[in-house]
């Protein structure tokens, strides 16, 4: 009688949580809310060379861009290709191994010429039409991060956000530096050899074409990666540039000023 009874209870029991489940209002039941919209950030690639005199003018470009976005464009400069100048024992040269490896892999055939978010090269008129484009569209992921720099050592950490469906493909990193007065051929023909170079590609930190990335909407990802100081950069000029890409171009760009630790 008494295991009867006790059966009738847990009966009892789960039927009322079952009608009482049955009669949550629709309103207070959990609805899947889809992140607002991330800020898009366009990258802009702009291959140069010290050696090209109509590179200056891009860069000209480049600065009126950065006044008008702000930190919704980030530029890099690459020095690869055939006006690339690599330096020799009186005068500084930025020309990189991978730089000119991104030349070669682009099939570009002159300089100055730019990639917005890695669609079609552009000439650098055609720069502000296509960066206008791109920071119309939303971006599927959030990037941000922090990057330390203590030893000689710079200690970088990725941070991504899923906001739109899965975003599969590549994430990169780069190392650039500011304030580098060297070598530059001006569009006059003349040297100048005291010429500001800001945003130089350095080297990239996860090798040239970075490693595997996906990440789901509403999901976060994390990835660390350190990066040796070279003797030739200037240590309070360095930031990072992290971003993430696959066949239809840059989905979404961070640049991250590296700290020094005391």
């Amino acid at each position: 009688m008494f295991r009867h009874y006790t059966l009738y209870i847990i009966i009892y029991g789960i039927c009322l949580t079952l009608l009482a489940c049955d009669h949550i209002a629709e309103d207070e039941r959990l609805i899947y809310e889809k992140p607002e919209p991330a800020q898009r950030v366009v990258l802009l690639e702009d291959f140069t060379g010290q050696r090209c005199v109509n590179c200056p003018k891009a860069t000209e470009v480049i600065e009126q861009l950065q006044e008008t976005y702000g930190d919704n464009i980030v530029a890099v400069g690459i020095h690869g290709g055939p006006l690339a100048f690599a330096g020799n024992a009186k005068v500084v040269g930025l020309k990189t191994d991978i730089g000119d490896a991104y030349y070669k892999h682009w099939n570009l055939e002159y300089q100055p010429v730019g990639l917005v978010n890695r669609h079609a090269p552009a000439d650098y008129p055609e720069w502000a039409a296509a960066v206008k484009e791109e920071l119309a569209k939303p971006a599927p992921l959030l990037l941000s991060g922090k990057a330390v720099l203590a030893d000689d050592v710079i200690t970088i950490d990725i941070s991504a956000e899923g906001n739109d469906g899965t975003v599969v493909g590549k994430l990169q990193v780069w190392v650039l530096e500011d304030g580098i007065q060297t070598l530059q051929l001006m569009p006059d023909g003349k040297p100048n050899q005291q010429y500001t170079h800001n945003h130089v590609f350095r080297t990239a930190v996860n090798g040239a074409w970075g490693e595997d990335f996906s990440i789901e909407e509403a999901k976060s990802e994390q990835r660390s990666m350190t990066q040796t100081l070279e003797p030739n950069w200037n240590r309070e000029h360095l930031s990072i540039v992290a971003f993430v890409y696959n066949d239809s171009g840059v989905q979404q760009v961070a640049k991250i000023n590296v700290e020094q630790q005391p």
